[in-house]
């Protein structure tokens, strides 16, 4: 299987919380995981907003951050291409998605296009998971 997470499905990866076990056991399932660039400053801002709100202590933050700082390398990130963007305009358009969801979903359905494969679309959103179902990905958590 080849997962795609956006931001809300890889942060779980990194922060216990509703969700993180499902994901955990896709990411363990599969063959590659990809997201797009845009996940890896998103990721950063929620762990920085967790932080702020108290919910991390300083080193529990920087863990977090370091911890994502070393997988990156091993997730396969799509960037932000023109094809990306152009095709992200449209499903935001389309699906009343916001600009980074667009992206994420662009970015799997570029992935699906160039692989001539399934690709398993992995968001705790659940605007894009519809917008990811209807543009025919395989939807999880």
């Amino acid at each position: 299987m080849i997962l795609y997470l956006d931001t809300s499905s890889l942060v779980k990866l990194y922060v216990r919380e509703e969700g993180s076990d499902q994901v955990k056991a896709l990411v363990d399932r599969a063959e590659a995981v990809a997201t797009s660039q845009v996940a890896y400053p998103e990721a950063y801002a929620a762990f920085a907003r967790k932080q702020r709100q108290g919910d991390f202590t300083g080193r529990q933050y920087r863990s977090v951050i370091k911890n994502l700082q070393q997988d990156w390398g091993f997730y396969f990130a799509l960037d932000v291409s023109w094809p990306v963007a152009r095709l992200a305009g449209e499903l935001a358009e389309r699906h009343e998605l916001r600009g980074f969801d667009a992206i994420h979903l662009a970015s799997a359905l570029i992935l699906k296009s160039k692989l001539e494969s399934a690709v398993t679309f992995s968001s705790a959103d659940q605007r894009l998971e519809v917008a990811a179902t209807a543009e025919k990905l395989e939807v999880t958590l």
